[in-house]
């Protein structure tokens, strides 16, 4: 009788195992059907993450992915005379136009607008500031750094940055804030050479900047 009922008892227990088992493999199952494979973000950093990116504040603005703010049209598109030599491309995403100055060498001129104030004034020039390796400012500093340029769509902030090290950046970066409530950047960065050459037919440019 003894030995009976322990080999019921081991029945009993063989199945109650199989049953855990098979329930374990199936929740295991759904729990891996329920987690699908992790997927990156997109970098919202791109219109530049680097200092020759294409991204929103740097000017250049975002990644593919990101979708683009309205383009502005008619009397709300920002308008320039191109120095001689100087050609335009039409942009995409949140880029709104790449110039290109006639001179070899690692340049990028940008044009990017966005909607709003865009993170502020003093968070954008800190970001491009971190692009090329700079310190952060504060408000006092941002005063200090910037000079202004006056033109027929309102007046620009303009900053030139140059990176330490042996091989230098330079940027030189300009802020509009139109009547319609977008804010327009205007982006030369490169080598420090390459951007020198250009400087003064890039001020020429944004001294045409107008709306009309």
């Amino acid at each position: 009788m003894r030995a009976g009922m322990s080999w019921r008892a081991a029945l009993v227990a063989l199945a109650g195992a199989l049953i855990a088992s098979s329930q374990g493999c199936r929740r295991e199952e759904v729990a891996h059907a329920r987690l699908p494979k992790e997927q990156a973000l997109p970098d919202a950093g791109a219109p530049g993450a680097g200092p020759m990116g294409g991204g929103p504040m740097a000017g250049g603005p975002m990644a593919g992915d990101v979708p683009a703010p309205p383009r502005p049209s008619g009397a709300g598109a920002l308008k320039w005379s191109l120095p001689r030599g100087w050609t335009e491309t039409g942009g995409s995403g949140m880029r709104y136009a790449t110039l290109k100055p006639p001179v070899e060498g690692r340049i990028d001129v940008s044009v990017v607008v966005l909607p709003g104030m865009a993170g502020g004034e003093l968070a954008n020039v800190n970001r491009w500031r971190g692009q090329i390796g700079l310190p952060a400012l504060d408000e006092a500093g941002l005063a200090s750094a910037r000079k202004e340029v006056a033109t027929r769509a309102g007046k620009v902030s303009l900053y030139d940055f140059e990176s330490g090290g042996q091989s230098r950046t330079r940027m030189i970066a300009g802020l509009l804030e139109t009547a319609d409530g977008n804010t327009w950047f205007l982006k030369m960065v490169g080598d420090a050479g390459v951007v020198a050459a250009s400087r003064s037919n890039f001020l020429r440019l944004l001294e045409t900047l107008h709306l009309d």
